[in-house]
């Protein structure tokens, strides 16, 4: 009895204290009837006790009539924390307050102030300061400092240190398990396990044993005693995750678990307890499914108590960057490494649609850190279907004498064939294509040593590269961008050259 003297203390603490001061005592004794009679608690204060009422309890909710020698303005003033409703239309010039939320007009009618009075307790909970304590409540996993994303840890906390069964709804990929822990973890059984069961992953004949257990010998194979998941799970949170995929059969015996709280192993007789929280999860639309015949109706409102709406990462795509870091994090263990992005890469992911929503942005991550190890990545580097912004990548042109040095390597280097060449997939190379235009060009076999009498190596790779961008441009008919490509230069540098060395297409 004690406890729940204290549980209900504790949920009445939500509620801001409401005080009556009005001068005017017979007009203060009708609203404090009105009061009394929709079951508000209150005070009537006079001018000596209000303002040591509102020193001791800063949020509260002061209802503020005729108030003698106090003035008014400088009582609102004094306790910005507390919400004001002023007493006719004498006092409405304190609306210019931020904290005087709105005006009672006699006769006092209950749609009004009920009204009011929401509206009194609206600013309360929405205090600046009480934001500290949700900044400071640990959520595992859950990043983004978006609105969808707010509301969602928000209803986490309303709901986790109460024992209501909570059906968490969305796409694939939302994070509606990480959703699930976070309700444990921030619940009176978080000292308890947490089990998750996928019904969709487990066959329906044998979805029944895995949560209930069953007996030795209760079927062929069953050769000793097993606990379900709901024994596993007594005293602490059952997540059932794709309940939309529980056969109907089994849905008949969940929904006596839920209401009668009370289970037995397959085969077996001995009535068991169920000591558990259930927090189910789905991305199919139920309602739709009740009509369709596929769900029962009864079992959704059991489950739908209390519904989590996690958003799809489309519509909380500010939250990317964060997202990203903390993936990168947790993928840092398997990798040790970790990639960066600039600015247009992030803006270019912004526009994604992401079907796949987290998960997809996860493999995603996982794609670069293992193409990219520790390097920044621009849209260039992202894949084709992430790209979204019509950017110029930088491109290095490198100086002529570091290309020249490269060619020379290239051309004096073995010229034998290598051992178990693969020749389907050598024809397919565009190096195989420079090879047969240097093929064409020299009938001699690649130089190997050098001549007796020396050489000018300026000129005789001058005179090479002129023979091989003239191969390339009547291999292509003098089409630029493609000579370029199997010459592995950039269609600007191949452009030079060919100013440089005159070479054109003959008209």
């Amino acid at each position: 009895m004690k406890i729940n003297n204290q549980k209900n203390r504790a949920v009445m603490s939500l509620t801001p204290p409401l005080y009556i001061f009005d001068l005017q005592p017979q007009r203060a004794e009708r609203l404090s009837t009105v009061l009394s009679f929709v079951t508000e608690p209150h005070q009537l204060l006079g001018a000596d006790t209000l303002q040591d009422k509102l020193q001791q309890q800063p949020e509260s909710v002061v209802i503020l009539g005729a108030t003698g020698v106090v003035e008014p303005a400088v009582l609102v003033r004094q306790f910005p924390a507390s919400a004001f409703l002023v007493i006719g239309d004498a006092l409405s010039y304190l609306l210019e307050h931020a904290n005087v939320v709105g005006v009672l007009s006699e006769p006092f009618v209950y749609s009004s102030l009920t009204q009011l009075l929401r509206d009194a307790q609206q600013y309360h909970r929405l205090l600046p300061t009480h934001k500290q304590p949700e900044l400071l409540a640990k959520f595992d996993g859950m990043v983004g400092q978006t609105a969808a994303m707010q509301k969602v840890r928000f209803l986490i906390q309303q709901v986790a240190k109460t024992e209501a069964n909570v059906l968490v709804l969305g796409p694939s990929g939302t994070g509606k398990e990480v959703v699930a822990r976070n309700i444990h973890l921030l619940s009176n059984r978080a000292s308890g396990p947490f089990v998750p069961i996928n019904c969709g992953a487990i066959p329906a004949e044998l979805l029944e044993s895995e949560l209930f257990g069953h007996e030795k010998g209760a079927f062929t194979g069953a050769i000793s005693t097993r606990k379900g998941r709901f024994e596993l799970a007594q005293g602490g949170t059952l997540f059932l995750d794709e309940i939309g995929d529980m056969p109907q059969p089994m849905q008949v015996k969940l929904l006596r678990v839920l209401q009668e709280r009370i289970f037995e192993r397959v085969g077996g007789a001995q009535t068991i307890k169920a000591d558990v929280r259930i927090i189910a999860a789905t991305h199919r639309d139920l309602e739709t499914m009740i009509v369709d015949g596929s769900f029962r109706e009864d079992l959704y409102y059991r489950l739908n108590v209390f519904p989590i709406e996690t958003p799809a990462l489309s519509e909380r795509a500010d939250d990317l960057p964060l997202l990203i870091n903390e993936l990168l994090n947790r993928q840092y263990q398997a990798h040790q490494a970790r990639v960066k992005f600039t600015e247009r890469a992030i803006e270019s992911l912004k526009l994604h649609s992401w079907p796949g929503n987290v998960r997809e942005l996860a493999n995603l991550l996982e794609r670069l850190v293992i193409m990219y190890p520790d390097q920044v990545v621009d849209v260039a580097e992202l894949p084709k279907k992430y790209q979204h912004l019509e950017v110029d990548s930088y491109q290095p042109v490198y100086p002529e004498a570091l290309q020249e040095r490269d060619l020379l390597n290239s051309l004096f280097q073995s010229s034998e064939p290598e051992p178990d060449i693969d020749n389907d997939n050598v024809e397919q190379t565009d190096s195989a294509e420079l090879q047969l235009i240097f093929a064409q060009s020299y009938a001699q076999p690649v130089m190997q040593d050098l001549p007796a009498d020396g050489l000018d190596l300026k000129e005789f790779l001058s005179e090479l590269e002129v023979r091989f961008i003239s191969q390339a441009l009547e291999r292509h008919d003098y089409i630029v961008a493609r000579a370029a490509e199997i010459l592995g230069l950039r269609r600007t540098t191949l452009v030079e050259k060919m100013r440089k060395y005159n070479l054109g297409k003959e008209e």
